[in-house]
């Protein structure tokens, strides 16, 4: 594989983005989810026992715990963590010394503290996703703060190869599942028909994607199968463009979800997850610029026909197989293209027992050819002190790596039994021991669809007199008939995205609802803001509702009318059953679900802080209140990212003028010659701003002769400066004296 610098540096700058997404969107919803007045108070997760702080860590990993010392309330520190990573995530996305190892450390460890006490509200798979993502990069990010470089180094390859073992995972895995489980609209290849109707928070072209022909829909369903199931397989090809043409396949899945679906940070951080695939020279390729270290001329032209032969074959092969395994055949009757499921359930779970172990001895292959041609690196390196610690460095993130590779077995295999039953014990009791700080999950997303017969969504409605009542209409999720569907992303309304699952049955399997209930029945201001940021929109927000009832709905998408113009509203309902029974404050079915669920305070809170932290949280919280998450998130992302596009522009302009002055000064018509070592440091200076691809002033340690000699190593610089700076020398005397 080629160099890795641009994709790397791209990688952590899109995680620092992520984070800063993650952060923002959790803390503007903290009040009305684990506030002393919330749903479900984070307090209630957290015991003081009187412990010491170390024994409290290890039962439970959160920063939290350190609440108590610094005179703050659990909401108030809960708060502080989340805007700790919110600003250092932001400082990171804006300067490239900030994309650090151990700044990447205090946002998992954060991120990691919130997880901890998030409940159900946290525990979803991107969440997951994103600490052991966070977790990586802890691994992949160098550490600028110590050292003082950013240069490539040696193990780069090994430990930048642990992304693409994840996003294996999450792939492959989000296709196995699907079809292990049985679901009937899988197997029929019809999922997608009710996927853009049933799915959480819908965007509006997910209206319009609902209305394409079936056999376009079931067609969909086959490219989802071979873009996960297939295709990641190629992400181990030695073949580079194989590479290629899996990232774009990947690409092209996400940006389609991404159109069609709210699904916040998730496919940002899938995209995210993809760039391992590429190298230097693709993305030079998209920056219009010529890779100077690339080798494409060194290639014989027997092994470059003998690639694109390869290459020919494994594409071809998967169309036939496409062809084969759904059997496609042209429909001239539809206008399009037939398919069908023409495997059993029986020959794929024999496919999986047998593809499983394979994988993984593909991986173990993968990762062993990058620790080979990574210790050829250490070898070539020039000084045996910088050797030396090439190879020290190697050898810990080697085992490092190595080791994150055996835990990621074990929730790896959960796909298929057998495969994990033969797994050594020594790696299922390293997984145990991990297990609670999220190194390494297991994933399959869209197991099985829902609302097959209508999307189910749960209606509240209020009263003051339990005879007029009114629809109490969420900011997001699907209510209101006539409301268009919303663009969110990458927001995650986590109470939206909770009565969807809610609904899915009965709210005894959602015990935070009757807290919902009873917050809404006492007018809790935290909690309202989370189903309208604009408090005046919702509709008992002068006086709290008298009576609260609940009744379950079954929604459709609309169809054009006959003659082809569009519909005045979005959705149709019909009534399908009571979900949750009138009740009031007091009422007897209300109070015995509160204390089945143990959702009332035994216990007073802790004052309120006071301190000067505490100040400046609540300082903060009041500046941000009443403002739409998705637009305050948007608004960072757009900031940071003009900085970002002026600071290479800037230093783009820069590095015109530098080469222009040069060519002046070393043109020998001008009758003059500036003296060869300035030349030389130019040419230094050149290369650097070349390598760092128009980043800011954090790049410029890092020039041409860092990447290509040994990583960006300073500690024995010296020694070989000296005969470098004379070479060059020589070089410009010999170019005068040719002139």
């Amino acid at each position: 594989m080629g160099e890795i610098i641009l994709p790397r540096r791209m990688f952590l700058w899109c995680m620092a983005v992520i984070y800063m997404v993650a952060f923002v969107s959790l803390y503007l919803q903290i009040p009305g989810l684990y506030g002393n007045e919330g749903l479900l108070p984070a307090r209630w997760q957290l015991r003081y026992s009187g412990k010491p702080l170390l024994e409290q860590l290890l039962s439970s990993p959160t920063l939290l715990w350190l609440g108590p010392r610094l005179s703050l309330d659990t909401h108030t520190a809960m708060e502080l963590l989340c805007l700790i990573g919110a600003a250092l995530s932001l400082a990171a996305t804006l300067v490239e010394a900030l994309r650090d190892s151990l700044v990447f450390f205090c946002l998992w460890a954060l991120y990691l503290s919130m997880y901890q006490v998030g409940q159900v509200f946290l525990y979803f798979q991107w969440d997951s996703l994103l600490l052991e993502t966070g977790f990586l990069c802890i691994i992949v990010a160098p550490v600028t703060l110590i050292r003082g470089s950013r240069g490539v180094r040696e193990h780069d390859h090994v430990t930048f190869w642990l992304i693409r073992w994840l996003l294996f995972r999450l792939m492959f895995a989000s296709g196995v599942v699907k079809l292990t489980s049985r679901c009937p609209t899988w197997w029929g290849l019809t999922a997608v028909t009710y996927h853009y109707e049933t799915q959480c928070i819908p965007t509006p072209l997910a209206w319009f994607a609902h209305q394409l022909p079936v056999w376009w829909q079931k067609l969909s369903v086959v490219g989802t199968f071979v873009i996960e199931i297939v295709v990641p397989l190629l992400f181990f090809s030695p073949l580079r463009r194989l590479r290629l043409g899996a990232f774009y396949m990947q690409v092209l899945l996400q940006v389609l979800i991404i159109l069609s679906g709210n699904y916040n940070f998730f496919n940002l951080l899938t995209l995210t997850l993809c760039l391992p695939l590429l190298d230097d020279q693709h993305v030079y390729f998209w920056l219009r610029k010529t890779d100077k270290t690339s080798n494409k001329n060194n290639d014989s032209r027997l092994w470059s026909w003998l690639c694109y032969l390869v290459e020919l074959m494994v594409w071809s092969l998967m169309i036939i197989g496409t062809i084969i395994f759904f059997d496609l055949q042209l429909d001239p009757n539809k206008k399009g293209i037939s398919s069908r499921t023409a495997f059993t359930y029986h020959q794929f779970n024999h496919f999986l027992k047998t593809v499983t172990i394979p994988s993984i001895w593909i991986g173990v292959l993968s990762l062993t050819w990058e620790l080979v041609t990574s210790m050829f690196r250490c070898a070539c390196i020039h000084g045996f002190l910088k050797r030396l610690w090439g190879v020290v460095q190697l050898a810990v993130f080697a085992a490092a790596a190595a080791s994150m590779f055996a835990i990621s077995l074990v929730p790896f295999t959960y796909i298929e039994f057998d495969s994990n039953a033969r797994l050594w014990p020594g790696v299922r009791q390293a997984y145990e021991v991990v297990d609670r700080y999220q190194l390494v999950n297991s994933y399959g997303l869209f197991r099985r669809m829902t609302g097959v017969g209508g999307r189910p969504e749960v209606v509240i409605e209020g009263s003051s007199d339990a005879v007029t009542w009114t629809e109490i209409e969420f900011m997001y999720k699907p209510g209101n008939l006539s409301a268009s569907p919303p663009v969110v992303t990458p927001h995650q309304p986590r109470l939206d995205w909770q009565m969807w699952f809610a609904a899915l049955g009965p709210h005894t399997q959602s015990p935070w609802f009757t807290s919902l209930m009873y917050k809404l029945l006492q007018g809790k201001r935290d909690v309202i803001e989370l189903i309208q940021t604009d408090v005046s929109q919702y509709p008992f927000h002068q006086q709290p509702p008298t009576y609260l009832r609940a009744h379950r709905y079954r929604y459709w998408f609309t169809e054009p009318k006959a003659d082809g113009s569009y519909p005045q509203r979005w959705w149709r309902r019909v009534y399908d059953e009571e979900f949750y029974p009138i009740v009031h404050l007091g009422s007897t079915f209300l109070e015995s679900m509160l204390n089945q669920y143990g959702l009332k305070d035994k216990a007073p809170p802790r004052r309120i802080s006071n301190n000067t932290a505490a100040r400046a949280v609540r300082w903060v919280r009041s500046q941000v209140r009443g403002v739409p998450a998705h637009i305050l998130i948007w608004t960072l992302i757009v900031c940071s990212s003009t900085f970002c596009l002026l600071q290479a522009l800037r230093h783009k302009t820069k590095h015109t003028e530098r080469t222009s002055l040069t060519h002046k000064d070393t043109n020998p018509a001008d009758g003059c010659l500036e003296d060869p070592g300035k030349v030389d440091e130019q040419k230094d200076e050149e290369g650097e701003e070349e390598d760092d691809g128009g980043n800011d002033e954090d790049e410029m340690g890092e020039g041409d002769g860092e990447e290509e000699d040994d990583g960006g190593n300073d500690e024995d610089e010296m020694g070989d400066g000296e005969e470098e700076d004379a070479e060059a020398v020589d070089e410009v005397e010999d170019s005068i004296e040719k002139r």
